[in-house]
């Protein structure tokens, strides 16, 4: 999974361009979307037009509260502005990814998925035992899951390309083919969200 770096700062490696092309071309779809001029959207964010100008040509090294505060101002999630398109499947190892970071706190997020306009997501807490395999049959067309294991270890995804976890690793998989839950330790939970068009 291609990751953006969600420092404080945008990275400044190679990432660092890639992230703010999406960010500036993000920003400004958002804003039009939304029907904004530049200043007034400045003006709601608590930004100089300047500073917005020069974000959405993409020359612009936003803090996360910048980001943040224009994410709120257009009523999209921090993640639509900031991630790339996400594939159809993803793993994330515990540990692995950019994660958001503040200077006012102890304190990071890794944006795992975010949730596609016109999306419903349920969201589960799983516990299992080992044993049987949870086999789900297909739901509806278009159905993604996502699994984050908490304790325990656990194989799920795909029916045939199942992946093994352990506490802190997400998995994305299609939830509209075959699928599998299995726990592969005693004590296994995770959480489980199930997300529909």
């Amino acid at each position: 999974m291609s990751s953006v770096r969600q420092t404080e700062q945008f990275g400044h490696d190679e990432e660092r361009g890639a992230a703010i092309t999406r960010l500036a071309a993000a920003v400004r779809a958002e804003r039009e979307r939304a029907g904004l001029s530049l200043s007034e959207l400045a003006r709601r964010a608590g930004l100089s037009k300047s500073t917005l100008s020069q974000l959405e040509s993409g020359r612009g090294n936003p803090g996360v509260e910048t980001v943040w505060s224009l994410a709120t101002v257009l009523g999209v999630p921090f993640s639509a502005l900031i991630d790339p398109p996400q594939p159809e499947r993803a793993l994330v190892r515990a540990g692995a990814g950019d994660p958001t970071r503040s200077d006012l706190a102890d304190y990071t997020a890794l944006v795992l998925s975010h949730s596609p306009p016109h999306v419903r997501r349920d969201l589960y807490r799983i516990d299992a035992e080992p044993g049987a395999v949870k086999v789900s049959v297909a739901h509806a067309t278009g159905t993604v899951e996502h699994v984050v294991v908490i304790t325990g270890r656990a194989r799920a995804g795909t029916r045939d390309d199942p992946e093994d976890l352990s506490p802190g690793d997400y998995l994305r998989y299609p939830g509209d083919v075959e699928h599998l839950f299995e726990a592969l330790e005693p004590g296994t939970s995770a959480v489980l969200v199930s997300q529909q068009r």
